[in-house]
């Protein structure tokens, strides 16, 4: 790699950055260890390592590469490297047993072979000193093979099974994959489900769908999965529009995982967060407010001494109470000077107030919840007269009954027509010469999406 192309990825354009097509220093990789085994988010740098079995492996070789590059653990006398290698076939010579979709194996079974680990003459000693004379992860195997006893009796998907057991060993393999909505939610959802409230990949483009999330869209977004719905509608609006991230309280909702996605500062800029307190028309009345608190239980109190009376201990369980005590202690925080958006090369600033004032007169295109923790109805009551009419709107739940509650309580209020809830439903199959049929093991639950448009009340 000469030293233009490693400045020219140190520092990439904005077009760089949205084509996503190379590396540079300080971007966030998603690295894919023998083929799903382990599945691990870093951020390339110089002084980076990824361990991997026992040695740790520099991650510099990463750095100006493309993705979907494949790297392969290797040692040498400087100690452990990434060596780039290009994909190859693990089949060998069984390609020529494949014909027209038809694979011959009428020649050799399994049913004579015996595991008495007495098949391989080739001992671990050997193997170490094969490493200290600097054989390859592929010499190795090979050497492996051709000392097995039974290698050549076996199936060829006995011989690819072999394989790759061995390759996973002796020389693993790691993929380089681009960090997007799918590939992020495909490796939390293997490796931390709960961060993102078992929200499936399905469901997720099901939710950026239903919601119709699309150029020049402003979205509302309530995130309560770590940031991965506001990262994924950013990635769909491209730099144009907005996504506000709302919430209750005090503090914002953890977008931890919007600086995976490495978008430029253009998009950044496009991403905004405000309190649901902020968002609400200051037309609302005293009365309905408190008429929302008695729908979480919370005792009904004056409109005077709800302000101050509010604990902490209730802001964490009534949503309803964090919008009335927050409608006056964040009064100092919505002149916020216009001057802060053109800074905003981080994900998640304070919306300014000028925009905020835009949002109240012309209405969010559309509204996208995901927030397992809160009260649907509530959220639901309170955010979608912040929409136009005729925007569409989409929640996201683990269970049925808080959507169908909010699902009727909509149509007994007249707010929305259209209303559906849906379960998305996926099967994973295995693609292969002769071997295809459905995954042996997949998931059976994604969760269910409420869906609707939001009509203009009849009292307005």
């Amino acid at each position: 790699m000469s030293s233009s192309t490693t400045s020219e990825n140190n520092a990439p354009s904005s077009n760089d950055m949205m084509n996503g097509r190379k590396t540079w220093e300080g971007c966030s990789v998603l690295l894919d260890i023998n083929d799903g085994d382990r599945l691990v988010f870093a951020r390339l740098s110089n002084a980076a390592k990824l361990k991997i079995g026992n040695k740790n492996y520099s991650l510099q070789p990463l750095i100006g590469c493309a993705f979907g590059s494949v790297f392969q653990a290797e040692s040498g006398p400087q100690g452990p490297f990434l060596s780039h290698s290009l994909p190859s076939s693990l089949q060998g010579d069984n390609t020529e047993e494949i014909k027209d979709g038809q694979v011959n194996v009428v020649s050799r079974d399994n049913r004579a072979l015996i595991d008495n680990n007495t098949a391989q003459s080739l001992t671990g000693d050997d193997i170490e000193a094969m490493r200290r004379q600097g054989a390859r992860g592929n010499e190795i195997i090979e050497a492996l093979i051709a000392n097995s006893a039974t290698f050549e009796t076996k199936t060829s998907f006995s011989q690819e099974k072999y394989r790759l057991k061995k390759q996973k060993k002796y020389a693993p393999k790691v993929l380089m994959r681009r960090p997007v909505a799918r590939s992020i939610c495909e490796a939390y959802f293997k490796k931390y489900p709960t961060k993102i409230g078992f929200l499936r990949v399905d469901t997720l483009s099901l939710l950026l769908s239903m919601a119709n999330v699309s150029s020049n869209s402003d979205v509302l977004v309530v995130d309560m999965v770590g940031g991965l719905i506001t990262g994924a509608v950013a990635e769909r609006l491209g730099g144009t529009g907005f996504v506000c991230n709302s919430y209750l309280g005090k503090s914002p909702y953890s977008m931890d995982i919007v600086r995976i996605f490495n978008f430029s500062d253009e998009i950044c800029k496009r991403i905004l967060r405000s309190p649901i307190s902020n968002l609400l028309s200051q037309k609302e009345s005293p009365e309905q407010i408190l008429q929302d608190a008695n729908v979480c239980n919370v005792e009904s109190q004056s409109n005077d001494q709800m302000g101050a009376s509010v604990s902490m201990e209730e802001i964490c369980n009534s949503s309803e109470n964090v919008i009335s005590d927050l409608g006056a202690e964040n009064t100092d925080n919505t002149n916020i000077p216009a001057k802060r958006v053109c800074k905003a090369a981080k994900a998640g600033e304070k919306a300014p107030q000028e925009i905020i004032d835009s949002w109240k007169e012309n209405g969010f295109s559309s509204l996208i919840i995901a927030a397992p923790e809160m009260d649907t109805w509530a959220l639901v009551k309170d955010l979608l007269p912040l929409l136009s009419n005729s925007a569409p709107f989409a929640i996201y739940h683990q269970y049925l009954q808080p959507l169908a509650t909010c699902m009727h309580n909509l149509q007994l209020e007249k707010m929305a027509i259209g209303l559906q809830i849906s379960e998305p439903w996926l099967r994973e199959y295995q693609v292969l010469p002769s071997r295809t049929h459905p995954c042996m093991q997949m998931s059976a639950f994604g969760g269910y999406i409420l869906t609707g448009t939001k009509i203009c009340s009849s009292s307005s």
